[in-house]
């Protein structure tokens, strides 16, 4: 299967901090790190880093060349990634010394894709392959109907979330990979923090569970992966095909454990884990298996510092 993620390239700009800035206050940062990220750049070299063949789409400014050579480096296709005469998109991140983030983001290129520069990259793409969006470009709903055409699967991750996803034509989503908040807004919910059921069962007492099931409702054709950070993540899906093969009639509910580990930095944790987990089902390993192989990666990410870079390589996971 090749892998076309669709999606923005950004240049990182990581201001550690104590804590993160407040409304009104000034504080210093200890350095300013220059690197390379957006969701989609960072989701094209998890999967390249996890064995994947993976073509990236999109816009960049001549400022973000070396965008192209890191990419390539790993070993991503990056020919259909235009050079246009404005600026790289951007993102300003803020890292405090539990390594947490707080990011604002410049679409710059990411926001320049052209409706009619779709087709020619889809052409190249058929039944066997997948294309992997999120939600940093635009013109996601021509993206995803031109790949429905194709024959294509479709992987969504819906960040970062906006009342224009539904808009999307998200029936067509065959895989879709939220967090916790992008969950419940998916959902119609509000997020609180709650302790899960067994084995993630919707007859648990906290919030994801229900609204996974809530999910696998709403999206009956779709499977549904919630990351929940320390906390694991959670499958879903309402296909009576997968559940037959899981054993039982319809409903699939699993629930993988995160290692727990000295967290240095989470940017990436997320696209470190979707890319893992596309692959880990792509080398047939199970459900179960997929989900804490992707959890395993994502530990890995978060104890290191960056996004990319943080990343590990498949032999570091499988």
């Amino acid at each position: 299967m090749k892998v076309l993620v669709y999606g923005s390239l950004n240049i990182d700009l990581v201001f550690p901090v104590d804590h993160i800035v407040g409304p009104g206050e000034t504080i210093a940062a200890s350095a300013m790190i220059k690197s390379a990220g957006g969701k989609g750049a960072n989701q094209a070299a998890a999967l390249t880093k996890a064995g994947m063949e993976v073509y990236m789409a999109g816009k960049i400014g001549a400022d973000g060349h070396f965008l192209l050579e890191l990419l390539k480096s790993y070993g991503v296709n990056t020919d259909n990634v235009i050079v246009y005469p404005g600026a790289t998109g951007q993102a300003i991140i803020q890292l405090d010394r539990h390594g947490q983030n707080s990011i604002i983001l410049y679409p710059g290129g990411n926001g320049e894709i052209r409706e009619d520069e779709i087709s020619p990259v889809l052409e190249a793409f058929g039944p066997e392959d997948a294309v992997l969006l999120q939600n940093e470009i635009p013109h996601g709903g021509r993206i995803i109907n031109s790949a429905k055409e194709r024959r294509m699967k479709v992987f969504f991750n819906p960040s970062p979330f906006d009342e224009g996803i539904f808009a999307l034509p998200l029936d067509k989503v065959d895989l879709f990979f939220v967090n916790e908040i992008e969950a419940a807004a998916l959902a119609g919910e509000a997020f609180s923090a709650g302790e899960a059921g067994e084995n993630g069962e919707a007859s648990g007492p906290g919030p994801l569970p229900l609204i996974l099931d809530r999910l696998c409702e709403k999206f009956p054709s779709a499977e549904i992966i919630i990351t929940a950070g320390k906390d694991g993540a959670y499958y879903g899906s309402n296909r009576g095909d997968i559940g037959r093969r899981m054993g039982h009639p319809q409903k699939t509910r699993i629930k993988a454990e995160a290692p727990e580990v000295p967290v240095a930095d989470t940017t990436g944790a997320g696209d470190t884990f979707t890319g893992f987990y596309i692959a880990a089902r792509e080398k047939n390993n199970s459900l179960a298996q997929a989900l804490s192989l992707a959890c395993k990666a994502a530990s890995i990410a978060v104890s290191r510092k960056g996004a990319m870079e943080s990343m590990p390589f498949k032999n570091e996971v499988f």
